[in-house]
């Protein structure tokens, strides 16, 4: 029985892998790109949890493996923003919290990043853009980060956020901090900085100045949290929540995602 049930399972298996393709042939023809997001942020999570359900041949279940199979995924997912014409994606990779996990799992995590965002850079496909509290993170990183987006400074296609060290509520009070600063160096009195002070004001300080707020927000892994991520910016945001791991998420998921965002009515408050 048990053979007999494998068997089955792995039929079932092969009968969705085959069916996938014209599926996904389906919603694109169903979806108008001119109609789809300008800007899209990812929470890319649930590499960890990937990596404990999917031991390699040895066993080995470490989170380092997990991130790095959540990296690999990362250029797929842009070409498919290519496709779809998103103009902005901001992918977030490392929050504030998560620079004080264990050395033994930041230091790898770390590396796999600086990896990343080189690999991303490499393409000369895309424009990268680091956001976050820098300056928190190892002086080699920071180098490597700044490097990635001088060196892709000129190329066209999306403008890539790699969110690093990012935390929603730390951005909105460096954008206080950078708003104060730059209220006093201009002469002003915190009385007149307190007047002048203004939601545009906020925006012209925050790590994303200049880019349209994010349309579309997905995360991955079946959590229904923003946990802090784009707090500001995701005011009128759509959301959409994906329960696969991300070394998982699809082609067809971000296919789903589009088309849900699609058909949802946009208030913007009102």
């Amino acid at each position: 029985m048990h053979k007999r049930g494998f068997i089955l399972q792995n039929f079932k298996r092969a009968i969705k892998a085959s069916l996938y393709p014209l599926y996904e042939r389906r919603l694109v023809h169903s979806l108008d790109f001119t109609q789809t997001p300008h800007h899209v942020g990812v929470i890319l999570d649930g590499n960890r949890r990937w990596a404990k359900a999917n031991p390699d041949e040895v066993g080995i279940t470490s989170s380092a493996r997990g991130h790095r199979a959540g990296a690999s995924k990362i250029v797929e997912f842009l070409g498919w923003c290519e496709e779809a014409q998103v103009h902005v994606v901001t992918l977030w990779l490392l929050s504030t919290e998560n620079l004080n996990r264990p050395e033994s799992e930041l230091l790898p995590l770390l590396g796999i990043i600086g990896e990343t965002v080189d690999a991303l850079a490499a393409t000369k496909r895309w424009r990268i853009k680091p956001v976050g509290a820098l300056e928190l993170l190892p002086p080699t990183l920071q180098k490597s980060l700044a490097m990635a987006a001088t060196d892709s400074a000129a190329y066209e296609g999306v403008e890539v956020n790699v969110a690093i060290g990012y935390g929603g509520r730390r951005e909105i009070v460096d954008a206080v901090k950078q708003y104060l600063s730059h209220e006093s160096a201009a002469g002003h009195s915190i009385d007149n900085a307190a007047e002048n002070l203004s939601v545009d004001e906020i925006g012209n300080f925050l790590y994303t100045a200049g880019q349209p707020d994010p349309d579309l927000v997905i995360r991955t892994s079946g959590e229904q949290r923003l946990s802090g991520f784009l707090l500001w910016q995701s005011a009128h945001s759509e959301f959409y929540f994906c329960e696969a791991y991300w070394p998982d998420f699809r082609r067809v998921d971000f296919l789903r995602a589009l088309r849900a965002y699609a058909l949802r009515h946009r208030r913007f408050g009102s």
